[in-house]
């Protein structure tokens, strides 16, 4: 840049010297103002009219290296200081017209337009003309003789924009389907937090969809996956969903994703006679159960990695005959203990271990709870098949042959 600090005060040799040394290098000034002033006080310190004639083209050479001009452009500069002893920019010869609408007569004018909400042209020109021509209001003279042309122009001027314009923000459209609350089950099973897990996206289209559902209360988690969220492929599969927890549904409780929040998924719940909650803004803690298990269960077993959706039917089969029942009957998870401290302040301590299975037999008559036709009995027969490590191992080799078909199939 030519802004280096006392290039203009070197001497000849140095120049020289300089331009020598850097042959291949280029310079371009920041501003056509600040070129001027350097070249100004660079012939002015080198009193470029008394320097002979290998200086002087020494020091243009020095001027165009440095600032980048041309050798036309500096000539013209050189002459202008040897003209009249410094560097003045030229005039600009474009023709400059004479203003006839003030800042004051735009501002009258959206005056007018704010208190008619701003009628079109012929009848905005009528009111002005009738303000200074019936009221003699004077502030109107100008503004009577304006055209219905250059009226719109002068609405379309900046200073006219903002002395009118004024934004609202964008209200949000209610969505009266569900309400925005945190569920209280009050320790009765039944209260489901739902989310939907994407696994992942690649140039051939999107992957597949988990929908994961967890009981609030035992933490009993039932997982299925979609080849698409769309109504066609949702609807049986949250049927399917709610049919595998053995207790009575009570509320369902999901985060603002329209796959969720719909008319079809309301009707759908209605006839179930199932609550439909969902979260509150900036309370992220409302649909936290299920986003816990999204990592802890989801993307442990299945990972991160695009599956196509056409392997939604064997990993289905994993889920339901696999996968479900370990982490139901044979997977510990931490129960929270809530208490409250002496400033007020909800504080969980998770010391007991439980599977859900273990969690939902905890529970004061847990029989009550159940779906019509189903026993405790027949759950403990279902738990007592195999032994924790049993059902964990049993589950792997499914894991491992479920991702071998896919493999094979890709």
């Amino acid at each position: 840049m030519i802004s280096v600090l006392g290039a203009e005060k070197l001497s000849l040799i140095e120049i020289e010297a300089f331009l020598a040394a850097s042959e291949s290098v280029r310079f371009a000034g920041c501003s056509r103002t600040e070129i001027h002033g350097w070249v100004e006080c660079l012939l002015c310190h080198h009193e470029y009219p008394l320097q002979g004639r290998r200086s002087k083209g020494l020091l243009r050479a020095f001027i165009e290296h440095m600032t980048g001009l041309s050798r036309a452009q500096s000539t013209r500069l050189i002459g202008g200081y040897l003209r009249i002893g410094r560097i003045a920019a030229k005039p600009s010869g474009r023709p400059r017209y004479q203003r006839r609408y003030t800042p004051a007569d735009i501002d009258l004018l959206a005056t007018v337009d704010e208190a008619h909400e701003r009628l079109s042209g012929p009848a905005t020109r009528h009111i002005l003309k009738r303000e200074f021509e019936v009221y003699g209001k004077p502030e109107f003279e100008r503004l009577a003789r304006l055209s219905n042309g250059h009226l719109y122009n002068l609405r379309n001027s900046q200073s006219y924009r903002l002395r009118v314009s004024h934004y609202e923000k964008t209200r949000p459209t209610a969505v009266q389907i569900g309400e925005r609350k945190k569920p209280v089950p009050n320790g009765q099973p039944g209260f489901l937090r739902i989310d939907t897990v994407h696994q992942g996206d690649s140039p051939e289209g999107k992957g597949i969809y988990h929908i994961n559902a967890v009981d609030e209360v035992t933490q009993w988690q039932v997982v299925l996956a979609t080849p698409r969220i769309s109504e066609a492929w949702l609807m049986p599969l949250l049927e399917s969903i709610l049919q595998q927890f053995p207790f009575v549904i009570l509320n369902f409780h999901t985060d603002n994703g329209s796959e969720f929040i719909n008319k079809t998924v309301a009707e759908l719940l209605e006839k179930l006679l199932i609550e439909q909650t969902k979260s509150r803004p900036r309370k992220s803690g409302d649909n936290g159960l299920v986003e816990t298990k999204n990592a802890a269960i989801v993307r442990k077993h299945i990972g991160w990695g695009h599956i196509a959706p056409a392997h939604a039917a064997p990993i289905n089969q994993f889920y339901t005959g696999f996968l479900n029942p370990y982490v139901n009957y044979h997977r510990p998870s931490a129960q929270a203990e809530v208490q409250i401290d002496a400033n007020g302040r909800k504080r969980r301590l998770y010391k007991q271990w439980q599977t859900p299975f273990e969690k939902l037999l905890s529970l004061d008559r847990p029989q009550q709870f159940l779906r019509p036709g189903l026993s405790i009995n027949a759950l403990k027969r279902v738990a007592a098949t195999m032994s924790d490590t049993e059902a964990a191992r049993r589950m792997q080799q499914a894991k491992y042959s479920m991702f071998e078909q896919i493999r094979r199939s890709a």
